[in-house]
This record gives structure tokens, C-alpha cells and sequence, in this order.
């Protein structure tokens, strides 16, 4: 049962308002405090959203080698103001980001659901494309979730318990990880935030994408770099 109707344009706009408020954290915010883990917790809802959103747009899109081209393409541009601002004013960082890792995820579903592609082939290329994942941000998670959805994308209960199960699966495997580094469990609480997207998404979007205008395709496609080189300039002005 919707509890609201939001269509694509707005969850996506929630997103990246998430997005904005995880990535302040990152740099201005100690993550040990409870505005660190709050901020975090709200900045969960981007990585499930956007595999969600890769898969609807992988139903959906009208002419799929295009979509790769702007992914890749998008990839490519994202990657230096993901690495000036991760790494420390470092242009060419070893993480990608994770509009790398859904790019590939959007290849992995381009291989699985290619017919005329013998199985152990498109098995193969799938996990070639899990494991180039390991130089992006939510490595794995990013590629696996799209394919999951597009796969049982026709039969909305299977699509949900399997977003729900790999979600947890991932992000139990992701805290565990944590704390073997070292960290205090209490610090691993904003895990829990991987959550939102779930009831956000599942009980609220209508299906609909909302006004096509190409404003809003093209601002989704520029914000992510445009705003990691907007922090990245107010985090050198403040002397971060």
C-alpha cells in the first residue's frame, strides 16, 4: 500500500539532497559524533536509490547504448571531483566513485539479459564487471542490486525481498568489515540508513517519471560532479 506518490524526478531529487548532506559529513563533520552518524544515516538512502534507479532505467530506456555512452561518459567526468574531494586534493584518486560502479552495473544487466550471449559468457562477464567494482564506491553492492531488480523486475514481490535481502546481506558484510578494522560498534550505527530506500521507494514512488523535460535529466547528470567540486572549493577556503 503508497503511503505518498512521488514520482522518479522527486525521489531523485531527495536523493541527492541525501547525497549533499552525507558528503558534507565526509569532510566537516566528526564521524564519531551524532550528527556525523545522523548525516550519514540519511546519506544511506543514495547508493540502494540510485541501483534502483539504474535498473528502472535499464527497463525503461529507449535506446540503451546511449544510456552506456552518458554513464560512461558520466564516469569519466565524475571521477576527478570524487578524487580532489575523497582523497585529499589528490586529482586522479583509485576510487572511481560510485557512478563508476553503476556503470558497470548497468553492464552487468546488458550481459545477463543478452539472449544470444552463451551462459557461461554472460556469467563471466558479469563477474568481470563485480570485480572491476572494487576500484568504485559501493563496490559489488552497485552492480549485483541492478541486476537482482531487472531480473525479477516482472514480479514485484521477488524484486522487493531480493533489495531487501541483499541489502542486509551487504551491509551486515560491510560492518563487520568495520569493526574488524578497529572501529567502535557504536560508530556503525548510520549503517542502518541503507533502510530508507526501501520504504522510501517501495511505499512512495507511483512508477511515473515525472515532467521529461531534459532540465531535470541533464541536472541529475551534473550535480553529482558539480557539487563534489562545490565542497571541494568551500573545504579549501576553510582550510579542510
Amino acid at each position: 500500500m503508497k503511503t505518498a506518490s512521488l514520482n522518479r524526478n522527486q525521489i531523485k531529487y531527495l536523493v541527492i539532497l541525501a547525497m549533499v548532506v552525507d558528503h558534507v559529513a565526509w569532510r566537516f563533520v566528526s564521524f564519531d559524533s551524532w550528527q556525523g552518524q545522523l548525516m550519514h544515516f540519511i546519506g544511506r538512502l543514495t547508493g540502494p536509490a540510485m541501483a534502483f534507479f539504474i535498473a528502472e532505467g535499464f527497463i525503461h530506456t529507449r535506446n540503451l547504448k546511449k544510456y552506456l555512452i552518458r554513464m560512461g561518459v558520466f564516469a569519466l567526468v565524475s571521477w576527478i571531483p570524487f578524487s580532489l574531494y575523497f582523497h585529499v586534493r589528490s586529482p586522479l584518486g583509485i576510487n572511481f566513485g560510485i557512478i563508476y560502479t553503476l556503470f558497470l552495473g548497468l553492464f552487468a544487466c546488458y550481459f545477463d539479459q543478452k539472449a544470444d550471449l552463451q551462459p557461461v559468457k554472460r556469467r563471466l562477464a558479469v563477474c568481470a564487471c563485480m570485480l572491476l567494482s572494487i576500484w568504485g564506491d559501493w563496490p559489488g553492492y552497485g552492480v549485483i542490486m541492478p541486476l537482482l531488480l531487472v531480473r525479477n523486475y516482472h514480479d514485484k514481490s521477488r524484486m522487493w525481498r531480493a533489495y531487501f535481502e541483499m541489502t542486509i546481506i551487504y551491509t551486515v558484510l560491510l560492518g563487520i568489515f568495520e569493526l574488524l578494522g578497529g572501529g567502535p560498534a557504536r560508530t556503525e550505527i548510520y549503517l542502518l540508513g541503507v533502510l530508507l530506500p526501501l520504504f522510501l521507494i517501495r511505499y512512495s514512488y507511483n512508477g511515473q517519471a515525472g515532467s521529461r523535460k531534459s532540465f531535470h535529466k541533464w541536472f541529475f547528470y551534473a550535480f553529482y560532479p558539480g557539487h563534489l567540486l562545490v565542497l571541494y572549493g568551500i573545504s579549501r577556503l576553510l582550510g579542510y
